[in-house]
């Protein structure tokens, strides 16, 4: 919960975290992972995913979650929301933990049989469209959501 209150605090979105921002407590936050998991129990309107979160070894902290989407034939994560959803903790960005995030699920998503996945950021977040650049990632374009740019890249794997 230091994690989330580190971003309430900051004024920042919880983007890329999956259903945390909406949570109230851990317990209710890894119950809805683990559901997100297989298709079984994966609920109506959602798409099933797996969830990672990144840990320093040095102070077990987390540094930063990702959100793997299995696939995007939903309508809103086939146009901008993409395959894949991450955030760094504020106080521990511009480290290498998001570059170094993204390219540990890109295996993933060949070990699920994915071919090339879709990652979007904001138009206006520099340090994720380096990220993105630096795995790989291809501007595709500009989509735009509520009156704000999102920028769509693809990576092939």
């Amino acid at each position: 919960m230091t994690y989330k209150e580190e971003f309430l605090q900051s004024g920042d979105s919880l983007a890329g975290c999956g259903s945390f921002r909406d949570q109230n407590t851990v317990e209710g936050w890894l119950h809805e992972i683990e559901l997100l998991e297989n298709e079984e129990t994966c609920p109506d309107g959602k798409v099933c995913s797996s969830t990672y979160l990144a840990v320093r070894v040095d102070d077990n902290k987390i540094v930063g979650i990702i959100d793997f989407r299995h696939h995007i034939d939903h309508p809103i994560l086939g146009l901008w929301g993409g395959h894949i959803g991450y955030s760094v903790r504020p106080s521990e960005r511009r480290k290498g933990y998001a570059k170094e995030m993204l390219k540990q699920v890109l295996q993933k998503c060949r070990e699920h049989g994915l071919i090339k996945v879709m990652v979007t950021c904001d138009a206006d977040n520099i340090a994720s469209k380096m990220t993105l650049v630096s795995n790989g990632g291809v501007f595709d374009k500009d989509v735009m959501v509520d009156g704000e740019i999102i920028k769509r890249y693809w990576i092939e794997l």
